[in-house]
């Protein structure tokens, strides 16, 4: 659309799965520019409702824009999703009919300089979401102790070199911009294939500024208390660690037991809760891919409570 950045990422496939009803009520927990938002209320109309939920400003605020056709149909919060429970109790969408979260960033957040979320592009080494808290990337890179960057980079940018990483950034600090942290950590790893090598470190910073992981197990475990029966969650991700998280939580979600394996007897007394309808999770199609590039790694996962 014109005027709008970001392309939503396997809009057919979220809105196929999601299927939505002129009755229904969405919760779109990670809104963006309000493309899937868009998708859901038109498939809905003429009376479906949307919750639109992101914890940047300027997303919500693109938002509005893109879905002020559909007046009141729209109820847009700037929160982050780890609050849903509780925004969606709010605006009367509990029970939802469904709901959808894609977990990439904008081409809004990538495209603007002064966001700091791009290693190709100069601006402050920023990287959060909700630009009022106060972590930022040039905190976590000038001030963490070498130890904990090389967790940080360990842990969520599974990157091996971690500890040579972290060394060479404490004796080289402080970094002011995304260009000239990119440009050192080329000039310490140097590239091999077409992965640049500032990749997973702005990977893990943006995870670690943002809270990501443990802010989506907790979301995730609200989730399925907010969906009415035989209702759905669509989940896209875009790296191995947040898809391992979605797959956890739903198998965990759809098991009937969740004893200890060693546990000779069951004694959990769980009872499932979803049901899974993606075994495998569904990747864009090469006419997207070639369309959309940034949708490449995208990969959704879809679940149906019970």
């Amino acid at each position: 659309m014109k005027g709008f950045h970001h392309v939503p990422v396997l809009l057919e496939e979220v809105t196929n799965a999601l299927n939505p009803q002129k009755s229904g009520k969405y919760i779109d927990g990670t809104v963006g520019e309000g493309g899937h938002s868009e998708a859901i209320l038109t498939k809905g109309s003429p009376d479906c409702l949307v919750l639109g939920i992101d914890a940047d400003p300027e997303a919500i605020e693109s938002a509005w824009t893109r879905l002020a056709k559909f007046g009141n149909r729209v109820v847009l919060q700037q929160s982050n999703f780890v609050s849903m429970a509780d925004l969606a109790t709010e605006a009367g969408f509990v029970p939802c009919d469904g709901v959808i979260m894609d977990l990439g960033l904008s081409s809004l957040q990538l495209e603007r300089e002064d966001r700091g979320f791009s290693f190709q592009r100069e601006g402050p080494l920023d990287m959060r979401f909700d630009p009022g808290q106060e972590r930022t990337g040039a905190h976590v890179i000038n001030n963490y102790r070498g130890k904990e960057l090389r967790r940080i980079f360990e842990e969520f940018g599974e990157v091996r070199s971690a500890r040579r990483i972290a060394e060479g950034i404490v004796g080289k600090r402080p970094f002011q911009s995304s260009l000239d942290l990119a440009k050192f950590l080329s000039e310490l790893i140097g590239r091999h294939g077409k992965i640049h090598p500032a990749t997973k470190i702005f990977q893990a910073i943006r995870i670690e500024v943002n809270r990501e992981l443990s802010n989506l197990e907790t979301a995730l475990n609200q989730v399925i208390k907010l969906l009415g029966p035989q209702k759905r969650l669509a989940v896209i991700s875009y790296h191995s660690l947040e898809d391992r998280l979605v797959k956890r939580a739903f198998v965990r979600a759809a098991a009937h037991c969740v004893c200890p394996p060693k546990m000779p007897v069951c004694v959990c007394g769980h009872v499932p809760e979803m049901r899974m309808i993606t075994k495998k999770p569904i990747t864009p199609s090469l006419l997207e891919v070639k369309n959309n590039p940034r949708s490449r790694s995208a990969r959704l996962r879809v679940a149906e409570h019970i």
